[in-house]
């Protein structure tokens, strides 16, 4: 059962709206070998915010993820791509319907 997440959105900068998109949906190998990030959704709101939503089983598998490979490269890499840091939240899960 999932029962934390984290809810981030982020701000592309001027002109970097389409490096920002490829950026993120270019993590999604990097997220799929994460055993414990049970869902992953990369969105886009408008033209220069994204967004990303993830689902956990438990607070060691959120903290594995704020500490692995896709987290890690996005903070490397925020200060190019982005027009501010990046806003992330963590969730409470109260029901989530996922695939078997």
């Amino acid at each position: 059962m999932v029962t934390v997440g984290l809810l981030a959105t982020l701000h592309a900068a001027p002109g970097m709206a389409d490096e920002v998109a490829t950026f993120l949906t270019g993590g999604l190998p990097l997220v799929q070998a994460e055993q414990g990030t049970v869902a992953w959704f990369c969105f886009r709101i408008d033209e220069s915010t994204f967004g990303l939503f993830d689902a956990f089983g438990d607070e060691a598998a959120m903290q594995a993820h704020l500490d692995g490979d896709l987290a890690g490269a996005l903070m490397g890499h925020a200060g190019q791509l982005l027009s501010k840091p990046p806003e992330i939240r963590r969730v409470e899960l109260l029901a989530a319907k996922l695939p078997d």
